[in-house]
């Protein structure tokens, strides 16, 4: 088996990667800006210990992000370090529709991807749709509001374990370019997910259906954060949701 970093291995796409790695029986290094056991520390941000990290690893797993120019920085100082070390293969997890949609960190995203296409290094390019805690996040967030309100667009969440599933398939194996996208197993409207938010927390409040102006609403209700063909997740909104609030 390889042995493989994972940049944000204590995220939550992170988490779930790691673990998937290694019950395929891959020697896995985490890194973070922590040191503890089971870390291997380094800053991507000034770029401190990640040579260290990645000598003589087969793969890298890249999934730390964060908003602003630093996510820049971040995969750029990653990939230089990876392009010294001789790196076989550097997988990267980006959005679906992040070069149709704009939202600054989608953007950030699209040029994440064109800063590894652009390296030189073996890479995988592994999109997916919005994860089920971003839609959680979207009702939840409405607690002290009389109304629950959903915008008129639809969404295809996808489970972190799914994604974890995913990354570590893809760095067990060659490098591909950039991987067919992926989403969740239900394509749901922001009121039908609403519904399932409600059934799940117990909430009695009205859902209130709205259209919003802007470039970025027009987009994804294109259908340009939805993926065309067979679904890859397996783990359902719902099913999420019982296991956040009912465990």
């Amino acid at each position: 088996m390889s042995t493989i970093l994972v940049a944000g291995g204590t995220g939550q796409v992170g988490t779930p990667t790691v673990g998937a790695l290694r019950a395929a029986g891959h020697d896995v290094r985490v890194l973070s800006r922590k040191t503890g056991p089971g870390l291997t520390t380094g800053d991507l941000i000034t770029g401190t210990g990640i040579a260290e990290a990645v000598d003589g690893v087969d793969a890298v797993v890249h999934v730390a992000t964060t908003n602003g120019k630093r996510d820049i920085v971040m995969a750029q100082n990653l990939f230089d370090a990876c392009l010294s070390a001789g790196v076989a293969h550097v997988v990267i997890i980006s959005i679906v529709g992040s070069d149709a949609i704009p939202l600054g960190f989608y953007g950030q995203r699209v040029e994440v991807e064109r800063r590894l296409v652009a390296s030189g290094l073996p890479y995988t390019i592994q999109r997916a749709t919005q994860f089920h805690s971003l839609v959680n996040a979207l009702f939840s967030g409405q607690r002290f509001l009389p109304m629950l309100f959903a915008p008129a667009l639809s969404f295809q969440p996808i489970d972190v374990r799914d994604v974890g599933q995913k990354l570590a398939e893809l760095a067990g194996a060659s490098p591909s370019g950039r991987a067919p996208d992926i989403g969740g197993p239900e394509k749901l409207t922001a009121s039908e997910l609403g519904r399932v938010w409600k059934d799940a927390t117990g909430s009695r409040r009205r859902i209130v259906r709205m259209r919003l102006p802007g470039k970025t609403f027009a987009a994804f209700a294109a259908g340009h954060n939805l993926v065309d063909g067979p679904s890859f997740g397996r783990i359902t909104f719902a099913s999420y949701l019982a296991g956040k609030y009912h465990a």
